[in-house]
């Protein structure tokens, strides 16, 4: 994120004491050396901060530290990291910047950098600096952000019909060609290569510069200005004491886990087990968030006791991994709605919320091609009607990964999180003895009473499976390149679904996705108050907040999941007739 120079007090460098560690100032030329070199180099309150050492020690696994190289990470740092955390990096400061920081585009994602110039040479002036040469190629306005792999492009944004999408006092976000005109592209507008291509590339410039219309400029006076009043935010936020835990509150949730697991065994007790799995799913879609809440430290603010908390909340009662969880959701926090870099919204062969999909991108998360494969074209041409069916057995899938994670030993290895593997390991092979064995086996006497209960409580954790797809699969998924300040793509790529206070219990904070976005340490009893804040804040520096009502954001990922299907459609007509007729030239 670009970054105007901070005074002390805003977080930058503090005049040097007596007997202090001095720093060199270091250029953007030595910087960009150091990352051709293969050093892992990020930019922090104007510190240069090298994190080679750390990378396999970080808790929130390596790539969410790749995703950073080259850039000034500092408010996503202080946004997901503890001032415990932010202690430790001063570990690994080699030098400091003066003035306003430009971004490179970090080489995971593509971005090229140029080695440092022998001894005895001297560099040319206009030596050709192929990140900037990037950033340009994608700041057209679209018109070439699809010409090559290291321009990132984007997939359709809000949908034009007025289902409560709340414009707080930024530019008109009423689509002015919906998504639908979008597709509807002159194949003359660009040429058209022999595998049919070419109308996806059309419809990511389109899209592009659909963005850049209804977004603040990306300016360095406008992004700076957004991140300054930002940064103030968060200084009021803080102020008015929205990072201070409401512990009462925790006191009723566990009253509410302890109520459904209780009834659920109850009516376990009783032989009811259908009944009784239902109440098993409640215990399990509650939990979930008081889990998401550790794995933020937004609890205690305290990342080992948090964590602790999380583990035995995630794996020891719900089977799942918390540590595969952070792996997953830091880096999403980072790359949000990003198609080649965001795990939680590549979900091919059966969801591609994209066109760009259609084109088999590679995911730098999973380090694999996301083929575009028989399976993909199958549930893709179908996914706006198998949506919810398909996330009946979200849970399912969770336990892959889970135990995907933990075996094969993806975690730190070495450091403070290094014991996170071993508790984690114990605690699914608690989850699975109670749950497995004591319920599941011992409890139920029949084999089909024993199908229907482990598929009802699974079943039942289906709405969790849904609120958090619904905060993205319907925003932007458009790369505006490395200028784009944090706050402004948060709120681009994210939506808050608006709710009666009363209902919070059921959505968990999930409904404050944005707000929590922008503040991930915010604890979620505290984002309601924080609402209005942000809203103020949206109001101020001209940034649309995306607000829909649950039913109505509901409709908006349909009506995506919808649009991507049908330019699915478009694709392999288009494909099919370029093959008949390549099988009529070679006949001919």
């Amino acid at each position: 994120m670009a970054n105007s120079t901070p005074s002390a007090a805003e977080g930058g460098p503090p005049p040097r004491r007596a007997g202090e560690r001095t720093y060199p100032v270091m250029t953007r030329r030595e910087i960009e050396a150091l990352i051709a070199e293969g050093r892992s180099i990020f930019i922090l309150d104007q510190w240069v901060i090298k994190a080679d050492a750390w990378r396999k020690y970080h808790p929130g696994g390596d790539k969410a530290i790749m995703h950073m190289v080259g850039r000034d990470a500092t408010d996503e740092v202080n946004g997901l990291h503890s001032p415990e955390a932010k202690r430790i990096m001063e570990r690994y400061r080699i030098g400091r910047i003066e003035g306003r920081w430009k971004n490179f585009l970090p080489p995971i994602q593509g971005g090229r950098f140029r080695p440092r110039v022998p001894e005895g040479e001297e560099e040319r002036e206009d030596e050709f600096d192929p990140n900037v040469a990037l950033q340009q190629e994608s700041q057209k306005g679209g018109e070439d952000a699809s010409s090559g792999s290291n321009s990132r492009s984007p997939s359709p944004i809000f949908d034009t019909a007025d289902t409560g999408l709340r414009n707080r006092g930024g530019p008109d976000i009423s689509r002015s060609a919906s998504v639908t005109s979008l597709s509807s592209v002159d194949d003359a507008a660009a040429p058209t290569p022999r595998d049919g291509m070419a109308h996806l590339d059309v419809l990511t410039r389109k899209e592009i510069k659909l963005d850049l219309s209804k977004y603040p400029p990306l300016d360095p006076a406008t992004q700076d200005t957004i991140v300054e009043k930002y940064r103030q935010l968060n200084k009021r936020i803080i102020a008015e004491g929205l990072y201070d835990c409401n512990y009462m509150a925790y006191a009723i949730e566990a009253s509410r886990y302890t109520l459904f697991f209780g009834l659920m065994l109850l009516f376990l007790r009783w032989e009811w087990y259908a009944v009784s799995a239902v109440f098993l799913g409640c215990f399990w879609h509650q939990l979930v968030f008081t889990a998401h809440d550790a794995g933020h430290m937004g609890i205690t603010h305290n990342f080992q006791v948090d964590t602790f908390i999380g583990i035995i909340i995630a794996d020891f009662l719900g089977g799942l991994s918390l540590g595969w969880w952070k792996h997953n959701h830091n880096v999403h926090h980072i790359v949000t709605n990003s198609p080649e870099h965001d795990p939680d919204i590549e979900h091919m062969p059966f969801f591609a919320i994209s066109h760009r999909f259609l084109g088999s991108l590679r995911s730098t998360y999973y380090e694999r091609v996301m083929t575009y494969d028989a399976a993909a074209k199958f549930f893709i041409r179908l996914q706006h009607h198998l949506y919810y069916v398909i996330l009946l057995f979200g849970r399912f899938n969770l336990y892959r990964l889970s135990w995907t994670f933990l075996l094969t030993g993806q975690g730190p290895k070495k450091g403070i999180a290094a014991w996170h593997r071993w508790l984690e390991i114990a605690g699914h092979v608690f989850f699975w003895t109670w749950f497995g064995y004591g319920i599941v086996y011992r409890c139920i006497p029949t084999n089909w009473d024993r199908f229907v209960f482990v598929l009802v409580s699974h079943l039942v954790t289906t709405p969790v499976h849904v609120q958090i797809t619904l905060s993205h699969f319907a925003m932007s998924t458009a790369d505006l390149g490395v200028d784009e300040s944090f706050p402004q793509k948060m709120l681009r790529t994210t939506m808050d679904v608006d709710c009666p206070a009363w209902l919070d219990f059921f959505h968990g904070g999930l409904q404050f996705q944005a707000i929590h976005h922008l503040f991930p340490r915010i604890p979620r009893h505290n984002l309601r108050r924080t609402q209005r804040l942000v809203q103020e804040f949206c109001d101020e520096v001209g940034i649309p907040y995306a607000l829909y009502g649950f039913v109505d954001g509901n409709k908006q990922v349909i009506g995506r999941l919808a649009e991507v299907a049908r330019q699915a459609a478009i694709l392999a007509k288009c494909q099919s007739v370029l093959a008949k007729g390549e099988v009529g030239h070679h006949h001919h």
